[in-house]
């Protein structure tokens, strides 16, 4: 069991830059995938950034390579999400979630995730 909590979302303006903070409890916190998922009002939750054990291994969204950067520090139990040149379809509620382990697809499939943070809101204007 690991319990995770997001920070960092806001309201900001198209091109604008956040980072998303995820704190996670537990002394295990290293042998989990972690990944980011986003849902907007309406749509189902979508796979964003995931990142293996030790952050040797990265996965992103097509419509986010490029602009998102994820990244883990085992020793503080965090994973952070940096995001740049945010664009109005980013806007949605950010959620932290923890898998046991993945592969290949399964590690962009929410249903591989069994832990989620509570989420954090991310809206960028036009």
């Amino acid at each position: 069991q690991v319990r995770m909590v997001e920070s960092g979302g806001g309201l900001v303006q198209t091109g604008d830059s956040l980072r998303l903070s995820c704190a996670a409890s537990g002394r295990t916190f290293s042998t989990y995938y972690m990944g980011w998922f986003r849902q907007a009002p309406g749509k189902e939750r979508e796979f964003v950034a995931a990142t293996n054990r030790n952050g040797g291994i990265i996965y992103y969204a097509t419509s986010v390579k490029g602009r998102f950067t994820i990244s883990r520090d085992n020793a503080a139990n965090t994973v952070a999400l940096q995001m740049n040149s945010l664009r109005p379809e980013d806007t949605a509620v950010y959620y932290c979630a923890a898998a046991d382990s993945c592969s290949g697809g399964g590690c962009y499939d929410r249903r591989t995730y069994d832990y989620w943070g509570q989420g954090t809101q991310v809206t960028v204007s036009s």
